[in-house]
C-alpha cells in the first residue's frame, strides 16, 4: 500500500519534506481487530510536534495520522461489531489497558498504557490500517469523509477543553488561537452557551476575521488586551507567550485549559514571566487537556449530528501531506486540512 512515512525526527525548517511516499505491507488484522481502507485522513499539529520530536513516535518508520474516515475491509475472526463495509472513524485513542483505576472511571486517556494512533501505532496518512474494533467509532451518515475527519481530534478534543472549563451560560469565554480546533470550539460554544460572549486572541488577521464571521464577540491579536474579564480560557496555540496573555485575562477564580500535546520551542522564559501576584493568585486555574478519551469521541459525534456542525476544511491529495503540514506550520491555516487518500 502507499503511505507517506516519517523515518526520523526531523527540523520542518531545514527539511521541508519530512514525510516520504513509501511502498508499506499492507495490515493484518489480529482477532479483534478490523482493517480499515482509509478514505480521509486530517491534518494535525500534533502531527508536527512528532515530526519535530516534542512527542516522539515509538519506532521508526511510523505513518502519521489520527482522525481516519473510511470501511471496514477485513476482520478478525473474533471482531463482529461492524460489517465488512461499514464507514467507521479512528481517533487518537489507540488502545488503553482497560483494567487500571483510570480505565475502570472512563479515564483511559490518563492510563499509563495510552497508545496514541499515528504516534505509537501506524495511522491514517496511508491507504490502509488496522485498530481494535473497540476503538473505532460509528460516523453520522449526515457528515460526508472529508466532513467527519476532522471532528475524531480537532472537534472531540476541543469538546474535552470546553467541558474542563465549567463554563456556564452567560459567562465569557476567550480562545488563543482559531484553527481547526478553535473554530469547531466557537461552534460548539455558540450552540451550547448561546449567551457567552466569545473572544478570540489570534496572530493572524486572516483568523480574526474568521473568528468574526463565526460569532466571536470579539477578536483581536495575541498581545492585545481583552476589553472584558473572562472566566475562562481556551489555549489551542503552539507556543508559551499565549499561555501567559490568558492569565492575565482570567477574572477572579477563572480557569484556563490548554488544549495542547506539547509547545514548541527549548526557551521556557515566557512561562517563567508569569506573575504570581497578578496572574495566578486570587484561585485561577491552570489545567491541561491529555489525550483523549471513547466517550469524548463517541459524545461529541452525536452532538456534531445534532448541531449539523459541518467544518470548514482544505483537501490535499495523500502525497501533498508535507505541504499540508507546512501550511500549518506557517499558519496558512483557515478551517481544517484533510488529506484525500482514495
Amino acid at each position: 500500500m502507499k503511505a507517506m512515512v516519517l523515518n526520523r525526527v526531523s527540523d520542518f525548517e531545514v527539511n521541508r519534506s519530512p514525510l516520504e511516499l513509501a511502498n508499506m505491507p499492507l495490515p493484518a488484522p489480529g482477532e479483534k481487530e478490523i482493517v480499515i481502507k482509509v478514505s480521509r485522513c486530517g491534518v494535525c499539529h500534533t502531527e508536527l510536534d512528532e515530526i519535530e520530536g516534542r512527542t516522539s513516535p515509538a519506532h521508526f518508520p511510523i505513518i502519521l495520522g489520527h482522525q481516519i474516515i473510511g470501511r471496514v475491509e477485513k476482520r478478525g475472526h473474533r471482531a463482529n461489531r461492524f460489517k465488512l463495509g461499514d464507514r467507521v472513524g479512528i481517533a487518537w485513542i489507540y488502545s488503553a489497558c482497560g483494567k487500571c483505576t483510570f480505565c475502570l472511571e472512563g479515564r483511559e486517556n490518563l492510563c499509563a498504557k495510552f497508545m496514541a494512533t499515528g504516534r505509537d501505532a501506524h495511522g491514517g496518512y496511508a491507504e490502509y490500517t488496522v485498530v481494535s474494533e473497540d476503538f473505532a467509532y460509528n460516523v453520522p451518515e449526515i457528515f460526508s469523509d472529508s466532513e467527519a475527519a476532522p471532528l475524531l481530534c480537532a472537534g472531540a478534543i476541543g469538546y474535552r477543553s470546553i467541558k474542563l472549563t465549567g463554563l456556564h451560560d452567560g459567562e465569557n469565554i476567550g480562545l488563543t488561537g482559531f484553527g481547526a480546533s478553535g473554530h469547531l470550539v466557537m461552534r460548539i460554544l455558540r450552540y451550547q452557551y448561546p449567551n457567552s460572549r466569545v473572544f478570540v486572541f489570534s496572530r493572524t488577521l486572516e483568523e480574526r476575521d474568521f473568528a468574526g464571521e463565526l460569532g466571536a464577540y470579539w477578536a483581536g491579536d495575541t498581545g492585545d488586551e481583552c476589553p472584558e474579564d473572562l472566566r475562562a480560557v481556551i489555549d489551542t496555540t503552539p507556543a508559551w507567550k499565549p499561555v501567559v496573555k490568558a492569565l492575565k485575562s482570567l477574572e477572579k477564580g477563572g480557569r484556563l485549559v490548554i488544549n495542547a500535546i506539547r509547545k514548541e520551542g527549548r526557551d521556557k522564559e515566557s512561562l517563567l514571566g508569569i506573575d504570581y501576584c497578578r496572574d495566578l493568585w486570587m484561585e485561577k486555574e491552570i489545567k491541561s487537556v491529555a489525550n483523549i478519551t471513547r466517550k469524548d469521541v463517541e459524545e461529541f459525534l452525536l452532538l456534531s449530528a445534532e448541531m449539523h456542525i459541518a467544518p470548514n476544511i482544505q483537501e490535499f491529495a495523500l502525497e501533498e501531506a508535507n505541504k499540508a503540514l507546512l501550511e500549518l506550520k506557517e499558519r496558512k491555516i483557515r478551517g481544517a486540512k484533510v488529506l484525500r487518500i482514495e
